[in-house]
């Protein structure tokens, strides 16, 4: 009698257009790996497509068109302050979406986080710069960056983390690796489309509206990435993989208090990927058009190739990972990433081509690492707080290496020396190896 009960109540909550999308399955609802990989990717290139496109306007755009009062410098900065705001508000939608799955089911919780991410950003698209709006336009460019970080934080669904729990053991890093290539793919559409329009319109034209069109791209491909994505949260196949492994929302104060250390240590783990996540995609490009020492395309051009580079690592990571396991790999990497950090100021502060050689080592490095950084101690976690503790992971180690990583290097850099560039790099590595031997010390005890 309870269960029909239950059950009753579960039709009536559940919203019409996610009985809709069951309905358009009901024959399809056995999930294949490659399924769940396809849709996973999917998901992630076009969360990165949104991402990527902000940041290179926060370089190309937003100083002129937001902060025309301020130097190219001092605009640069406040546009990456700006940058950081989505990092900030990423844990407060991972919470505040977390609380929508509990009550309206995970079909409701994607569709609400990915259309709340394409219409703010699709918002930016239709602001009026400082020149219209004056400082308005600031506010309100600062509202939809911080939607845009909560909409981030609610479109966590489980798929990598369903993933890792049904990848055989030895193939671990393999299966880790493929939500990662999201990154790359999203990063090369966006640059692409920038570059397309930065080398076809007149500077005048790219700056009134050239630049919007990125901006309206991101809407459609979110909204094909939402149906994409929905062909697979609401079958019946997918609830039940998820209920099979606990991937479940759990309360957040519960986690902390039961499991907070592990939060930590995996957003420490993978801090020195993270941190060279943006020192070499958008701090390249700030630092390179600030001082003019070559075309703004040809950089574009360089960092697309070096994102190809990056899917080359990423896979690469794999391999490497199910062989020496996905701890050593990025604890090596950590170390690689040390070494390569003592190079940055000769590389950056020299020629073009010394310039591009930072780019591409450094996107070849990013992709190694970038690619087993996601969960690497998510084992750590008991399975009851596995869903919800693999996100804010996720959200802490964005925020804490990954954040201010453009406003503080090229902030030091700009006014003491690309030394700090150095120092911002080796002290995330450092922090990557302390967590991890942390981590490790942890389980011996146990």
């Amino acid at each position: 009698m309870m269960s029909s009960i239950n059950h009753e109540h579960a039709a009536v909550a559940t919203p019409s257009f996610e009985r809709d999308a069951r309905a358009s399955v009901a024959d399809h609802s056995k999930i294949a790996p490659g399924e769940i990989a396809i849709g996973v990717i999917i998901g992630r290139a076009s969360e990165y497509f949104d991402y990527f496109v902000y940041g290179i306007a926060s370089v190309l755009v937003f100083p002129e068109i937001f902060f025309p009062f301020e130097s190219r410098l001092d605009g640069t900065l406040l546009s990456f302050l700006i940058f950081s705001f989505a990092f900030i508000a990423r844990p407060i939608g991972t919470v505040a979406f977390m609380a929508i799955q509990r009550r309206w089911g995970r079909g409701a919780k994607l569709t609400g986080s990915l259309f709340l991410l394409g219409i703010s950003t699709v918002g930016i698209a239709f602001l009026p710069g400082y020149a219209s709006l004056g400082f308005t336009s600031i506010v309100f460019l600062s509202v939809l960056r911080f939607l845009q970080g909560i909409a981030l934080g609610g479109s966590w669904d489980g798929l990598p983390s369903l993933l890792a729990l049904n990848a055989p053991k030895s193939r671990r890093g393999w299966y880790a690796m493929i939500p990662q290539l999201g990154a790359p793919i999203g990063f090369i559409v966006a640059s692409g489309l920038f570059l397309f329009l930065h080398s076809s319109l007149w500077p005048v034209d790219f700056m009134d509206w050239g630049w919007r069109y990125p901006f309206y791209v991101a809407f459609a491909i979110n909204v094909v990435a939402l149906f994409a994505r929905l062909r697979l949260v609401v079958t019946d196949e997918y609830d039940h993989l998820l209920n099979e492994n606990k991937l479940e929302p759990s309360p957040v104060g519960e986690l902390v208090q039961a499991q907070g250390s592990n939060l930590l240590i995996g957003a420490f783990a993978a801090l020195a990927s993270y941190a060279l996540f943006h020192l070499v995609t958008v701090f390249p490009l700030s630092w390179i058009t600030l001082y003019a020492t070559q075309p703004v395309n040809d950089v574009l051009i360089i960092q697309m190739i070096g994102a190809a580079i990056a899917m080359l690592g990423i896979i690469a990571s794999g391999v490497i990972a199910d062989r020496i396991g996905r701890r050593s790999t990025l604890g090596t990497l950590a170390v690689l990433i040390a070494i390569f950090s003592l190079f940055a100021p000769m590389l950056l502060d020299g020629e073009p081509f010394r310039q591009d050689v930072f780019i591409l080592v450094g996107f070849a490095l990013l992709g190694l690492s970038y690619g087993q950084a996601a969960g690497a101690v998510s084992s750590n976690f008991e399975p009851q707080y596995r869903y919800t503790g693999a996100a804010l992971t996720s959200d802490l180690a964005w925020l804490i290496g990954a954040a201010f990583a453009p406003l503080v290097a090229l902030g030091l850099s700009a006014h003491f020396g690309l030394a700090y560039v150095s120092i911002y790099l080796f002290s995330g590595a450092i922090c990557t190896l302390v967590a991890l031997r942390v981590n490790r010390a942890l389980e011996l005890r146990d």
